[in-house]
Formats: structure tokens, C-alpha cells, sequence
């Protein structure tokens, strides 16, 4: 543990600092691949320099890189530490897997999954692209992913079950299986509390987002994670409230909550839920700063790493994509975690 720990340590030292990240910001999208070819993506660069040009090659270079370190970084965890990180890990084929089900339900075709989100030189994108290509409706997709996490969960659900239904089941079943999975011997008990804090925030975000799209109170409360610290009675009261002021002193009656900026993001947010995503993705990022530093020799200096590089990968395409679209630097710069 202590060596990984040092490993991951010396990873997150290298990552792309807020002063390099603004001077980014300052070139074109042909320069910016050429910089971050320098600081560790140049394998993946010229890998996909033959099909892909500008802000294109840049996410595939980036999103394979990202898969590629994180094989890396498991690699060099043994044991209880690998058992906790692949817990961490995990999310993100989750997320996959929500990928294959809308590109199933869209009827988007295997060459466009391949062309724009899953690349085929991407090896571990394989898996994904055979079930797309193999199956033609949600049933059959599930069906395909048996003997997996995602698919277990897919499978306890009605035949008949929609893809909101079905995205929503593997959202549930990823934490319910990352709690239950870290709180045998072995884990770090600030590791449940961060799971279970990732949670609270989960449900905030999806009950200012369900009053936002009208949903009704019942089926707000429905959409809520379990094995969260905010009590299920304090999530039902704020699901039953009709505004975002009632929904903050809904939750405001839990211990838990730390509503520290919430009325300045929630008046900021008149158009878009981002400054409340970004407050709470701020109180994340800080809690797993002061884990690491008071557990050197632990799981966190390594999930610390990983967050940050996936923070980084976030920002550099979101760079790139506003300068593809042609936004202002300052309007970039203010939606990126710097």
C-alpha cells in the first residue's frame, strides 16, 4: 500500500496544473494537441492522428489514455487496496454500459458508437461495440451483458422496463454494490463516509433537476439512491416541495448537508443546474483532499489520483470542445475546475 500510495502520489505531481491549464486556453485546438502530447498523451495522439483532426482526436487521445492509466493504476495495486480502487473504477463501466443502451435505443449504428464515443483502437472498447453491433433491442442488450455487475441489475428489472428505468437501475445498483463491497474487513471507514456522501450529492442534483423538469413529487422520490447519510424521510419532504427554496430547507433538516453556498448557487442557476453540480463536485473534491493528506499510507492518495486525472481529462475537453465551438475564453474558463 505504501508503495502505491507513493506511485500515485508522484502521478498526481505530474498532472497538468491551473497555470498550464489557462495557458491552454490561449492556443488553438491543432496547438493544444501538440502541448498535451508533451505532458503524457502522445501515444494515443498519433495513434488516432490518421483518422481524426482538431477537437475529435483530442477526446479520443484523451479518453484512452484515461482507460489506459486506469489499468495502469490497478496493476500496481495488490490486495484490499486493489479490491477498494476497483470499487472506484467500476463507475465508469457503468457508465459504458448506459452508452450501449442509448445507442441501442436511438438505433445509432455500430460505425457511428466506433467513430465518435467508443473508438475501436480502443481494445477495452470491444466488448461494448460487439453488443451494439449484436443486438437489436434493450432485451437483447441486457441479455449480452450476463454474468456482469450491470447486467445483474439490468435483469432484476420488468421485461418491459424503459431506458430511463434501466439507467436508473444501474445507478442504484453501482453504489449499492460499492457499500456493500468496501465495508468488509480491510476498508477504510472514510471510504464508506465519501461513497455515502457521493450519494447525498447524487440525490441533491436529481431533486433540483426533477423540480426543474416537472416531475412530480412520487416519482422524484423515486429516483433517490439508497445508502446515502441523508435520511429517506428528510429526501420524501424534499420531494414533495414545489420550489428550490423548499427544497433546500427540506434538506437542510439533515445533519449531513452542508448547505454552505447553496442559496448563491441555486439563485445562479436560473438557467442551468451547474453552479449547484459544480458546488457540490467542489465540497467532493475537498473532502478527498483532506482524506489523502490525513491517510498517506492508504486507499486515498490512490482514488485522490484517479479524480484528478479524470478532472483533468474533463477540462481539456472542455477546452477544446468550447474552442471548436468558438466561446469566448472567459466563458470556457468559467466552467472549468481550475
Amino acid at each position: 500500500m505504501a508503495n502505491a500510495s507513493a506511485r500515485a502520489k508522484a502521478r498526481k505531481a505530474s498532472l497538468i496544473d491551473s497555470t498550464r491549464m489557462r495557458q491552454l486556453l490561449q492556443q488553438s485546438p491543432d496547438a493544444i494537441g501538440t502541448s498535451i502530447a508533451e505532458f503524457g498523451y502522445r501515444a494515443e495522439i498519433d495513434l488516432y492522428a490518421g483518422r481524426y483532426t482538431g477537437a475529435d482526436l483530442i477526446e479520443a487521445a484523451l479518453n484512452h489514455n484515461l482507460d489506459s492509466d486506469f489499468d495502469s493504476v490497478l496493476r500496481f495495486c495488490q490486495g484490499d487496496l486493489k479490491s477498494m480502487v476497483a470499487v472506484y473504477v467500476e463507475r465508469f463501466s457503468y457508465q459504458n454500459a448506459k452508452t450501449v443502451l442509448r445507442a441501442i435505443h436511438s438505433g445509432t449504428s455500430v460505425e457511428m458508437v466506433a467513430s465518435e464515443v467508443l473508438p475501436e483502437e480502443n481494445s477495452n472498447n470491444n466488448y461494448w461495440l460487439d453488443i451494439i453491433r449484436n443486438c437489436n433491442t434493450l432485451g437483447d442488450a441486457v441479455n449480452a451483458m450476463s454474468g456482469t455487475p450491470w447486467g445483474l441489475a439490468l435483469s432484476k428489472l420488468e421485461t418491459d422496463s424503459n431506458l430511463q428505468q434501466m439507467e436508473d437501475a444501474l445507478d442504484s445498483a453501482y453504489y449499492n454494490d460499492a457499500i456493500a463491497s468496501i465495508q468488509g474487513s480491510g476498508c477504510h471507514p472514510m471510504l464508506v463516509r465519501y461513497i455515502r456522501n457521493e450519494i447525498d450529492h447524487r440525490n441533491v442534483i436529481n431533486q433540483f433537476r426533477g423540480l426543474r423538469q416537472g416531475i412530480n413529487g412520487e416519482d422524484r422520490d423515486a429516483l433517490m439512491i439508497g445508502g446515502g447519510k441523508i435520511p429517506k424521510s428528510v429526501l420524501k419532504n424534499a420531494s414533495a416541495a414545489d420550489s428550490n427554496e423548499g427544497v433546500l430547507e427540506a434538506l437542510r433538516r439533515a445533519t449531513s448537508f452542508d448547505d454552505s453556498g447553496f442559496e448563491d448557487a441555486i439563485q445562479a442557476s436560473a438557467t442551468s443546474l451547474d453552479p449547484v453540480v459544480t458546488l457540490l463536485q467542489d465540497q467532493r473534491r475537498s473532502m478527498m483532499r483532506r482524506f489523502a493528506h490525513l491517510n498517506p499510507i492508504s486507499a486515498f492518495p490512490v482514488i485522490h489520483y484517479i479524480e484528478s486525472k479524470v478532472l483533468e481529462v474533463q477540462n481539456i475537453r472542455l477546452l477544446v470542445r468550447g474552442k471548436a465551438a468558438g466561446l469566448p475564453d472567459e466563458v470556457i474558463e468559467a466552467h472549468m475546475n481550475l
